[in-house]
């Protein structure tokens, strides 16, 4: 087991004080600070600390994958299958989805053809894999993701009394599945200009009015959303896109997974993310970068979705799991409190472990490695019988793992 320090990612919506507190600097930071990634994705690999030396978790395991994935090496091509990340968002992020595993692997081949540089901010495919993701809360998250039932959208819709939605309602009314889905998205997001600087300030005035009237809302959070999303990106498409969505808050120890195509956007808060090894991302608005909509379409999942909001599930070591469909990752959280003694983090490699209140001690046969808030370690498939206990008050681990490699086959390679 080894230190593990992770890579942190400033972008515009990232927050100036939750990673930092996190992390026990100084705030406000000088920059947003949006990710912490724990990983060995070649665009920003973390680091493992190995006496005063400092190298690439990347390079840790290319130098010897058997010992460092076991099992896992063989399945997933000598490569760490999943990215570990620390999510912080003061603002929303763009209205997105990602690819199959398939349309990830004709996408990346096809703009290798057409010689578009993989650094290029055209680029939509920058590697080969899907992206299945699993958020869980550390504190209130609030966030966009699938598409709501088109019953439930056209009662919003008529909620809002706006003459110019009238038609798109009828729309959506007379064919509530999928394809109206698909067709009233196409419409939005494909939405001449002219038509776009109407349509829209009589959306955003019509959520001013239904909001100023007396009595429950039944839609206040889509209504609030909007408005927000329309100050942050006055004009954009994606504010009519994000009506279709559901909206939810998860409160900490809440999860939300995302499989292929479906459409989301992270709004607000501090999650731990975990997803397959993949920068793959599609947009669709609400965002300065990259817009490209002929694909986002081509890999969208139109199919509507209740929320998908993941419980945790008890696992009888002492720690709660998500359960998800990805074979590349698997996430238990350990609540762990003062004096309880040592607790064993049973299949713990290949894998990460990241402490996110507290501090803890790991311990593995006459070795111990402290971690404080926001300190992480890795865990080879050659490490063992490791155990975490606190160190002072209570504390909370994650642990992240390849799910789909058999338990027998993880501490050692099938080669």
């Amino acid at each position: 087991m080894l230190e593990l320090v992770g890579a942190l990612r400033s972008y515009a919506w990232g927050s100036r004080t939750a990673l930092a507190q996190l992390r026990g600097r100084p705030v406000p930071s000088v920059h947003p600070e949006a990710e912490l990634w724990f990983g060995a994705h070649p665009a920003d690999p973390a680091h493992v600390r190995i006496g005063e030396h400092d190298l690439s978790l990347l390079d840790l395991i290319a130098t010897d994958p058997a010992r460092e994935l076991g099992g896992a090496a063989d399945h997933f091509d000598d490569k760490l299958p999943f990215l570990l990340k620390v999510l912080a968002a003061d603002e929303p992020l763009s209205l997105q989805a990602h690819p199959s595993a398939e349309q990830a692997r004709a996408g990346f081949e096809r703009e290798n053809r057409s010689k578009v540089p993989l650094e290029s901010p055209m680029r939509n495919y920058r590697d080969s894999n899907h992206k299945p993701e699993l958020v869980v809360a550390l504190e209130r998250f609030e966030a966009l993701a699938g598409f709501r039932t088109p019953e439930r959208t056209v009662a919003l819709l008529r909620a809002l009394d706006v003459d110019g939605l009238a038609f798109y309602a009828d729309l959506l009314a007379a064919q509530p599945d999928s394809d109206g889905l698909r067709t009233l998205f196409t419409s939005w997001i494909t939405l001449p200009q002219n038509v776009l600087s109407v349509l829209l300030p009589s959306v955003l005035d019509g959520c001013v009015r239904y909001l100023s009237r007396k009595g429950p809302h039944e839609f206040g959070a889509e209504a609030r959303t909007a408005l927000e999303l329309a100050e942050a990106y006055p004009g954009d498409a994606g504010v009519l896109a994000a009506l279709l969505l559901n909206r939810l808050t998860l409160q900490p120890g809440q999860a939300l997974f995302l499989a292929a195509g479906n459409l989301h956007a992270y709004l607000h808060g501090l999650c731990v993310e975990v997803m397959a090894n993949s920068d793959n991302v599609l947009r669709g608005g609400l965002t300065p970068k990259h817009v490209d909509v002929p694909e986002l379409l081509r890999v969208l999942d139109f199919e509507p979705i209740e929320l998908p909001v993941v419980l945790a599930e008890p696992s009888g070591d002492g720690s709660v799991r998500y359960r998800t469909p990805a074979p590349e990752f698997a996430l238990r959280r350990f609540d762990l409190t003062a004096g309880s003694g040592q607790v064993p983090l049973t299949s713990a490699g290949p894998g990460i472990v990241l402490c996110t209140s507290g501090s803890v001690r790991l311990l593995r046969a006459g070795e111990q490695l402290e971690l404080a808030r926001g300190g992480a370690a890795w865990i080879s498939a050659a490490d063992s019988d490791i155990r975490a206990q606190t160190v002072d008050g209570d504390a909370q681990l994650f642990c992240a793992c390849v799910a789909s490699v058999p338990a027998s086959e993880l501490s050692g390679s099938t080669r």
